[in-house]
């Protein structure tokens, strides 16, 4: 009887272990998305169009966006979206070096947004951080002088606890500077032919063809789609009628990280970054881009070809966040006979080092949950203040278990070390936001050059979007020597009206 008793408790564990076994690799293989070789690619990519401007009597550049509410059938059904003048994403904006811009953004939505230019350097009650919100039915006007280089930078909402779910349901777009100078006039740059926008996010879709929101099991990280949009396009292929082309990619997603390259392996010149070109070109196999991170590679093709981009398994991520995934991203398909391109040059563009050893001030951020340096968002303090024209060194930790990554408003930065050595040839360029792998560090220097403004702050923080909307940002204000930080620095709304 009590060998009898003690068989049945065996197969009885035996049989739980086994359900948990089987469980747990259930859930295992659930956390893995693969499209590879599964995408038809049966729709044109949609290049968006530039976004129209004129020239007011002041001699200043003048944009009109608009925020708006819309649907758009991505072959699964009618799916309710946000756009900007129109149902999904918004024009790309484009402006050159030394012009004065004006961008009249309207709020045609049902709650408070705001659009922050990713990337720019312009005055702290010009960047459309939580603290300039443009209420419904308000027209908010920023305007800037556009003075840095040649680059690559975007726009999206930043509304205080809420830009993950702005910038998810497609409210995004991309901001080009031209500058002679800085341009690299010898690369692809006709713009939707040699030199094209790729703007890439990650959906999930509900039964009914919505956006999915929620997040996976185990998941700290944010949203995870498991399937793409590029420029809001499914299953994309673009016609390519050149030697080589230019694909400025940027990662629109509120929490993916991409590892981008071809499916043949073909190598591709990476010849620019978030802030700009390199030095020179960098040849290469791969490039990791983490939310907000933008990367201008050329990619040569034969004719008659056709070439896969995808997003490989990222690095320094683990499979409950996507560390696993892998994506076919885009096709390249080539003309039978193809227009000739220039070589792409040695030398691109010079790119002038800062000096740690003129550094004001060495400052450090420790990531870890939803915190920088132990504390949660509060628009109502300062946690750092500037001088203006000086340089600072800030170290950057990732002391969590999850990726995180760091971006900072107003200035562009360069990496000086990565957990103590030197930097890879992708980070050795002008950088706004920067991927922390869980352990990393990164030191980095940035010149805070002017736009002194002792009551308006700009923002540091995690761009993945759902650890910034739970706190895990901070503020600093730029002031001129002797000045002091002017509190309340509470967020105003802009009550303008049409």
């Amino acid at each position: 009887m009590v060998r009898r008793l003690l068989l049945g408790a065996v197969a009885l564990v035996l049989l739980v272990c086994g359900a948990g076994v089987a469980a747990g690799a259930w859930v295992w293989d659930r956390m893995s998305v693969s499209t590879v070789g599964r995408v038809e690619f049966t729709n044109p990519l949609a290049i968006p169009p530039l976004a129209p401007s004129r020239i007011d009597g002041e001699g200043r550049r003048v944009f009109d966006l608009r925020a708006q509410a819309g649907t758009r059938d991505f072959g699964r059904g009618r799916t309710v979206t946000w756009g900007f003048n129109g149902d999904y994403l918004g024009p790309t904006l484009r402006a050159r070096r030394g012009e004065q811009v004006v961008v009249n953004v309207h709020n045609a939505l049902g709650e408070a947004t705001t659009v922050h230019w990713h990337g720019m350097h312009l005055p702290a009650r010009m960047d459309g951080n939580p603290h300039q919100p443009i209420r419904p039915g308000s027209t908010w006007s920023p305007t800037w002088r556009v003075n840095q280089p040649a680059a690559t930078l975007w726009y999206h909402p930043h509304p205080h606890g809420q830009t993950e779910k702005h910038v998810y349901r497609g409210l995004a777009g991309m901001f080009i500077l031209d500058d002679p100078a800085t341009g690299g006039r010898d690369l692809p740059h006709e713009y939707g032919v040699d030199d094209v926008p790729v703007i890439v996010q990650d959906k999930r879709f509900t039964r009914d063809g919505q956006f999915a929101a929620s997040r996976r099991f185990f998941n700290d990280l944010g949203i995870l789609g498991d399937t793409l949009l590029v420029n809001g396009t499914v299953g994309p292929y673009l016609d390519v009628r050149t030697e080589r082309i230019r694909l400025r990619l940027l990662n629109g997603s509120t929490a993916r990280v991409y590892n981008f390259g071809f499916a043949d392996g073909r190598p591709f010149a990476l010849v620019g970054t978030d802030g700009g070109l390199l030095a020179a070109p960098h040849t290469t196999g791969r490039v990791t881009l983490a939310p907000g991170e933008r990367a201008e590679i050329v990619v040569t093709v034969r004719p008659g070809e056709r070439a896969v981009l995808r997003s490989y398994p990222p690095a320094g991520v683990d499979r409950f966040v996507g560390g696993s995934d892998e994506f076919d991203v885009l096709q390249l398909r080539a003309a039978d006979r193809l227009d000739a391109s220039p070589p792409v040059p040695d030398r691109l563009v010079d790119v002038p080092r800062l000096d740690p050893a003129d550094a004001a001030q060495t400052r450090t951020f420790r990531l870890s949950g939803h915190q920088i340096n132990g504390e949660s968002m509060d628009m109502g303090r300062i946690d750092a203040v500037v001088t203006r024209d000086t340089v600072e060194v800030w170290d950057v930790a990732n002391m969590h278990g999850t990726p995180h990554s760091f971006h900072v408003h107003d200035v562009q930065f360069q990496v000086l070390r990565v957990d103590g050595r030197e930097p890879p040839p992708q980070l050795r360029g002008w950088k706004d936001t920067v991927f922390l792998p869980p352990g990393t560090s990164m030191r980095i220097i940035a010149r805070f050059a002017d736009y002194a403004d002792p009551a308006t702050p700009y923002m540091y923080h995690c761009h993945m979007l759902y650890h910034e909307d739970n706190g895990m940002m901070g503020q600093f204000v730029v002031v001129a020597p002797g000045q002091r930080p002017q509190p309340p620095f509470g967020s105003s709304g802009h009550d303008h009206h049409d």
